[in-house]
């Protein structure tokens, strides 16, 4: 079948994707005041998530595609949008955000964020067995299968990439075999489950003060970091010139370069000195991935250089120009989402949709319970289910100096990511018919 889009290149697709970033920004400034009541409903944040993907369920773009040429063979061809932004953009916005980190702040913020992350994990591991089980009752062939058709054995993969990230998923893949035939399945659920419930999560932000509320929450800690990184920015707040701008994205880039060639060293050598690691069934696989390292690397250079000089440059705009670079990275993560999908696999899309609806009771019983900020309830979950693509974005939305949360919580999520999806995975056979 031909799903080639309207638009196949990705030079006018980027155009599209800057010409809604710039309409979301000038709709929701404070001097559209027709626009007041419509953004205090729907976020920016989401709406430069939405549009693109309303653009690729409509067919004018898409991540991916497939042709037939002349010859009446299927081509498979796909946009590297989201690539460059996730491989360039995401780790600059990165080491930008963290450049006017104050560390002993963040740490201040005590431990309800892991408390958030962790039940998030937990709501993953037990949403999981709960789903098959519900969904048996009602459609035991949707949840049923045997050997490597098991849809509990795809499900596992699913656990994978919903506690740790994309290397977690091809690990389970590799450790449960579960039939390549019928994986894009499983592929579909997590894209579309996934982007629905950061959906959810972004309109959440806009409505942050009156769950707060309702969760008798302290933001104090939080509210305080907001306001030492926002009076350190206005201390040294100036009128960037150009060499200013040059050399923000010199620091940004630079590191973004050394992040991937460490990156490229040091998985390449544990993959080629390790057993345990280049075997994809094993456990601790996830190791072995580039962008993990990646992601860890930039991040820890980043608030190594939040102690040099190089700090002031966040008076110079260092964090809005990383913002820019995650608001571009939103556009290019909602442009993977069709909304036709849904009802594509409608069994397999509520089996997601039940988990994820187990996954956040769970984190907000806890969140009621250690009265936890909306804040460590959105970016406890993303660092689960997003991983370190989502996770930062879901932070910065709160504040640009929060966004190192959501890489540190996605980069331990990825550390435990395949042996949580094993214990999802085992509880899930138990309970498969």
């Amino acid at each position: 079948m031909d799903t080639t889009p309207i638009i196949t290149q990705d030079t006018i697709a980027f155009g599209i994707l800057m010409l809604t970033l710039g309409f979301v920004f000038y709709t929701s400034s404070s001097e559209n005041n027709k626009w007041v009541k419509f953004y205090k409903i729907v976020p920016a944040l989401l709406m430069a998530y939405m549009l693109p993907a309303i653009f690729t369920s409509l067919g004018i773009i898409a991540p991916q595609w497939e042709s037939i040429n002349e010859a009446g063979e299927v081509i498979k061809e796909e946009s590297k949008l989201y690539y460059v932004s996730s491989q360039f953009l995401l780790p600059a916005s990165l080491v930008l955000m963290t450049l006017s980190i104050d560390l002993k702040a963040v740490f201040n913020l005590g431990p309800k964020a892991l408390i958030m992350f962790l039940t998030g994990t937990v709501g993953v591991i037990i949403g999981g067995p709960i789903a098959v089980l519900l969904i048996s009752l009602i459609s035991p062939e949707t949840v049923g299968g045997v050997g490597p058709d098991a849809v509990w054995r795809g499900l596992a993969t699913l656990a994978g990439s919903w506690i740790g990230g994309g290397a977690n998923q091809a690990a389970m893949l590799e450790i449960y075999g579960y039939n390549p035939k019928l994986y894009g399945g499983m592929v579909l659920v997590d894209i579309v489950v996934a982007n629905i419930w950061m959906a959810i999560i972004l309109i959440g932000i806009g409505k942050s003060e009156r769950i707060d509320k309702w969760l008798k929450s302290d933001t104090s800690a939080i509210e305080e970091l907001k306001e030492k990184v926002s009076t350190y920015a206005n201390k040294v707040s100036k009128n960037p010139s150009l060499t200013d701008i040059i050399v923000i994205l010199s620091i940004a880039f630079t590191v973004v370069g050394i992040s991937h060639f460490g990156a490229n060293i040091i998985s390449a050598y544990l993959i080629e000195n390790f057993e345990v690691i280049s075997d994809k069934s094993s456990a601790l696989s996830s190791f072995g991935s580039q962008f993990f390292w990646m992601i860890s690397i930039a991040t820890i250079l980043g608030i190594i250089l939040s102690f040099t000089p190089l700090k002031k440059y966040e008076g110079a705009g260092a964090s809005k120009i990383g913002s820019v670079f995650i608001y571009i990275l939103v556009a290019t993560i909602g442009m993977k989402m069709d909304l036709t999908m849904i009802l594509d696999n409608p069994g397999l899309i509520l089996i997601g949709i039940v988990w994820m609806t187990v996954h956040a009771f769970i984190l907000i019983i806890m969140a009621k319970l250690i009265k936890a900020p909306y804040f460590f309830f959105a970016v406890g979950s993303q660092a689960n289910i997003g991983g370190a693509a989502s996770a930062p974005v879901v932070a910065a939305a709160f504040h640009p100096s929060l966004a190192s949360v959501g890489v540190l919580l996605a980069v331990f999520g990825y550390a435990i990511g395949t042996y949580g999806a094993i214990l999802t995975a085992e509880l899930m056979r138990i309970v498969a018919p």
